[in-house]
């Protein structure tokens, strides 16, 4: 099967502590100039995305807050593929003095041991709201909004079918668009889960391991 693009997750499997390193964008250079597609699919909010990342638009597509914004760097376009909870229920995590909080345009986000206090805040405002794990982070969506979600809605835009893409990463929230996509790659460092369900583990790590399939890539 032709591959016509990569997905590939941001942080632990693009980057190294927030960071992408200079061989690792000139691999993503080269396989763009194969003319491959690239997407980024991300749980972190966009602002701090741009922020760390400078060569974000290297990527055709980009599915921030773990599916719930979809956003187009050569035009600037956003696309929000949910609702942003409401603002009672962030006020009862500051209540409760749930700390860290992060707030995105529709992601509420946290860190373990906080998840069982979110899950009662969910249930006691009767809201329609999931909780998705990223290693340590702890992640609040509306349901059914997940980085599949995000991609597929991404995929459509750009008139590519999952069956083309190439799906890379290493932590729990990536499993449903490794599932997605036609094949799914572990990088060495991901989760023992990760490694099980992908199709092909590198033998690098995050950035390297990122290199190291580019190279397979271009050399078929």
């Amino acid at each position: 099967m032709h591959f016509l693009a990569l997905a590939t997750d941001y942080d632990g499997t693009l980057a190294a502590d927030g960071r992408v390193t200079e061989a690792t964008v000139a691999a993503l250079e080269r396989l763009r100039e194969s003319g491959r597609k690239l997407i980024l699919v991300t749980g972190r909010l966009l602002d701090d995305l741009c922020r760390v990342f400078p060569n974000v638009d290297l990527f055709e597509s980009v599915v921030a807050e773990n599916g719930a914004l979809l956003y187009f760097p050569a035009t600037k376009e956003e696309q929000l593929l949910g609702d942003r909870p409401p603002e009672a229920f962030i006020e009862r995590l500051r209540s409760l003095d749930v700390r860290p909080l992060s707030v995105g345009k529709v992601i509420v986000a946290t860190w373990k041991p906080n998840e069982m206090t979110v899950l009662a805040a969910i249930r006691d405002l009767g809201l329609e709201l999931q909780i998705i794990f990223n290693k340590g982070a702890v992640m609040i969506l509306p349901s059914g909004i997940d980085k599949a979600a995000g991609l597929n809605a991404a995929l459509n835009r750009m008139g590519l079918s999952a069956d083309n893409v190439i799906a890379v990463g290493d932590a729990e929230n990536d499993l449903s668009f490794l599932k997605l996509c036609g094949f799914s790659v572990a990088v060495a460092n991901a989760l023992p889960m990760v490694k099980q369900a992908a199709d092909w583990v590198t033998q690098g790590s995050r950035g390297e391991g990122i290199i190291e399939l580019i190279e397979r890539l271009l050399a078929r």
